[in-house]
């Protein structure tokens, strides 16, 4: 296997940014999408994403540097140190990647018959992924580049939210388990809290005075709402059942059914005019006069309110 230092091109002290520098630079020349139809490049491609898997993760570069080939049975070979109570002479990596000062076959003869110890697999890895408001309400797929060179298609369920982590299992990988780390994009039209939305809706002047039916957007088209008479600016209308839905298991779970949907608020925005005709503003006029004359009637009826209001009245 060849040595993952001289995969990258790096020296064995170097530091993080220098592996991720090297890294990228050889991924981009490497990559099967610039390369296509090139087993060879596709192969070193594979190489040099395995190589930097291990020197990126500072608990696996340790491992390799001290065990080299054999870093993934480190756990299992400090496990036996501490056993054999020093029975093992001390070594580690040379600048060749081969073992030095001690007995490394004796390694593979003792730990070769202990298949009934417990050894614990490593952490899944986990793949960010950025979905619409739409796809998070419907559910989506996503091809994804694997660090070993495949090309995986991937399930995320309908639900999902910024923070959602989608688990991916093995046995649909081909390879080892891992999770979607889920970003929803913000939207230009609805806002999201929980599996709630919120939208904002226009309705001329007229209709919120006399009332009429305005159209509201939602995720799976539009829905005619009817406004009453004399509706206020700001006025917020709920929409049962037209939010996000919500998974009916933990989001870790891609096959959890769907059930329940949240709310949809529409919050009336009046559009008032900017332009008016003479005919126009002569009907406001007259609309002003009227309710003028409404409330000075309705002081004259009610002195006891007027004076009140005036700062007068006693109890």
């Amino acid at each position: 296997m060849a040595d993952y230092y001289s995969v990258l091109g790096v020296p064995r002290g170097a530091t993080e940014k220098e592996i991720r520098s090297a890294f990228r630079k050889l991924a981009r020349k490497h990559h099967p999408d610039v390369n296509e139809n090139d087993p060879a490049s596709e192969e070193k491609f594979k190489e040099i994403n395995e190589a930097y898997t291990v020197l990126s993760d500072a608990d696996s570069r340790r491992k390799y540097d001290r065990y080299g080939d054999d870093w993934k049975r480190a756990d299992r070979f400090d496990r036996g140190g501490r056993a054999g109570g020093g029975g093992f002479s001390h070594f580690d990596m040379g600048d060749s990647g081969g073992m030095r000062g001690g007995r490394g076959s004796i390694f593979d003869q003792f730990f070769g018959g202990m298949g009934t110890q417990e050894v614990r697999p490593p952490a899944p890895a986990e793949y960010k992924v950025e979905v619409s408001l739409e796809e998070a309400f419907s559910g989506a797929a996503r091809r994804l580049q694997m660090q070993d060179g495949r090309r995986l298609e991937v399930k995320i369920p309908a639900g999902v939210d910024n923070g959602s982590r989608v688990h991916i299992a093995a046995e649909n990988t081909h390879g080892g388990a891992f999770y979607l780390v889920i970003t929803v994009k913000d939207h230009a039209k609805f806002r999201r809290q929980g599996k709630d939305l919120y939208v904002e809706v226009e309705a001329p002047l007229e209709d919120a005075i006399l009332g009429g039916e305005m159209t509201v957007p939602t995720l799976t088209g539009k829905l005619a709402l009817t406004i009453p008479q004399g509706t206020q600016n700001g006025r917020r209308f709920r929409l049962a059942g037209q939010g996000m839905p919500t998974l009916s298991g933990a989001a870790s779970d891609p096959k959890s059914d769907v059930k329940h949907r949240g709310d949809l608020f529409a919050t009336l925005k009046v559009k008032l005019p900017t332009k008016f005709t003479d005919e126009e503003l002569d009907l406001f006029k007259k609309l002003r006069d009227l309710h003028s004359n409404s409330e000075e009637k309705s002081d004259v009826e009610d002195p006891a309110r007027s004076a009140a209001d005036d700062g007068t009245g006693k109890e």
